[in-house]
Order: structure tokens, then sequence, then C-alpha cells
């Protein structure tokens, strides 16, 4: 696959030294489109970017200089989605017959956002005619899997290096996300797999530091955690694992996809936050709720 091999498909930021018991990933804010694919698509321009998280790995960037490593994706979700089980593809988008051990019937495929989408936000088709499926299959091999093996050997790492481990799984949401039964707009969405992910302590800590500093935090809804989240949060071995979304509107402008006046606050306070979590686990490191037995 020549056309992913121009680029790096993934960075790993390090710090001099790792201080802090925490992987910060950013898997949906590449924007490097590979020529090959843009030829395939239908869509162009701002369209294929919709669903992107915006800048994701910019507002995060400073976990490197609190002293976690942070993994930020090149490649566009509008590609392949590791936040997604490896082979969860729809057979309506490819040419001959998928393996057998593909799962062609997961709630993500038939809405269209499989491993390989089929859509971008807002329902637009990604593709112009179907991909031939050894392609699909390929993608996986040379990006999917590269991609959590070098995830695995972050958490791995900090694991053995601290005796637990936090992943913060990086996202963003739409401006116009609604929550039944909550007033204006939640800024974060802190997402545990409903207390499966990460310890409900390291949750609740999670947004009382947000409210704390004057954003809007609700907690699972309507985005509990991806595939990232359920599989690498097993908080009875000390691993634990949070979603983190954050309400594109207070930093980009969504229609230009341009960052906004505020981008430069709106990354110090996820500083910020990054910070007083850092502190928190510090604290509560000798918790059995957060250690490993």
């Amino acid at each position: 696959m020549p056309e992913i091999r121009e680029y790096e498909l993934f960075e790993v930021h390090e710090p001099v030294s790792q201080t802090i018991p925490f992987v910060y990933n950013s898997p949906h804010s590449g924007r490097i489109y590979p020529p090959e694919f843009i030829a395939q698509s239908r869509l162009e321009g701002i369209a294929i970017r919709r669903s992107e998280d915006h800048y994701v790995d910019e507002l995060f960037g400073s976990a490197v200089t609190l002293g976690a490593p942070l993994l930020a994706a090149n490649f566009p979700r509008a590609y392949l989605d590791v936040n997604r089980e490896p082979y969860e593809l729809d057979p309506r988008m490819f040419d001959g017959l998928l393996p057998p051990y593909a799962n062609v019937n997961s709630l993500r495929v038939a809405g269209g956002l499989g491993t390989i989408p089929r859509i971008v936000a807002e329902n637009m088709e990604i593709y112009a005619r179907r991909l031939p499926v050894q392609e699909g299959l390929d993608r996986v091999e040379a990006v999917y899997k590269p991609y959590h093996a070098a995830l695995r050997r972050l958490i791995a790492r900090t694991h053995v290096q601290f005796g637990f481990g936090v992943l913060i799984d990086c996202h963003s949401m739409p401006g116009n996300v609604r929550v039944a039964g909550c007033t204006g707009r939640p800024d974060f969405i802190i997402g545990d797999r409903y207390g499966t992910s990460a310890s409900a302590e390291l949750s609740r800590a999670a947004i009382a530091i947000l409210e704390e500093m004057g954003f809007a935090a609700i907690r699972n809804k309507p985005y509990a955690g991806g595939f990232i989240t359920e599989h690498y949060g097993r908080p009875s071995r000390g691993l634990h694992a949070l979603q983190i979304e954050v309400n594109r509107a207070i930093y980009v402008d969504e229609v230009t996809l341009e960052k906004r006046e505020d981008f430069a606050a709106v990354a110090e306070a996820v500083t910020a936050f990054m910070q007083q979590m850092a502190g928190y686990v510090e604290k509560f490191a000798g918790d059995r709720a957060l250690a490993a037995e």
C-alpha cells in the first residue's frame, strides 16, 4: 500500500522521561489524506474532513511536557477507524466476499461507521464505487494493527513502570450535541463504559475537575466510550481507560474548520485538567480502586 507509506501513519510523542502513569491517545485527529483515497471518494475539500476530531492532538499535546506519552494518528478516520474492532466491515461496501471472521452485523457497521467507514458525519457517502475486499483487509494489516501494537506497548510499559495505568482516549464531538434532561450543551463528556473501563472514583474526579473549572461535564451520555476504551480498560488489573469528548464548538469553527480565537485558552484549560488528573491519581495511587491488587 504505497500511498500510505509516504508519511508516518502515526506518531508517538514521548517525554524525556515518563513521570506519570498516563497514556494519551488521539485516534481520530489525523488529517493527512492519501491521494488514492481522495480519488476513490465522491467527497472532497471540507466535506471529507467532517469526521475528524479536529486538532484534538494539539489540544492534548502538552501531555508530553507533563510526563506522559501521546499517540496520535496521521491517517484520517474516514480512511480507517482504529476505534472499532479490527474487522467491523460492511459487505455492501466491497466487491467480493469478506472472510468469515468479519463482524458484519454490528450496530456501527449498520450505521456506516465500521472499521472502514462508509460515511462521514451527516450521512455523506464516502465512496463512489465498491472497494476490492483485499484493499479493505490490507488497510487493517497496514494501518490498524501497527497502531494498536503501538498503543499496547505504551500501556504495557506504563503498567510495568507504575504498577497501574490510565489511558485517556481523546476525541471531539459536534457542537449540536444535546443530552436529554440537561439544559444547554455539554462542553465535555467523560466515558467509562458505564463503570466497566475505569474506576468510578476516577470518572467522578474527572467530572469534578472540569466542573470546578467552569465547564459543563457529563458522564457516559451520549458517548460512553468506543472499542479502545472497552478493550483496554481493565480496572481489576489496575488498567483504567477513560474517553474524553471535547465540544468542537468551543474551539473550532465547524463550518470552516478553522481554529477559534480562544483555541489557546481551551488548550490551556485541557492542560490544567491533565495536571489535576495527574495530581489526583498520584494522591490516590495506593487506593485499591486504582492500583492493581
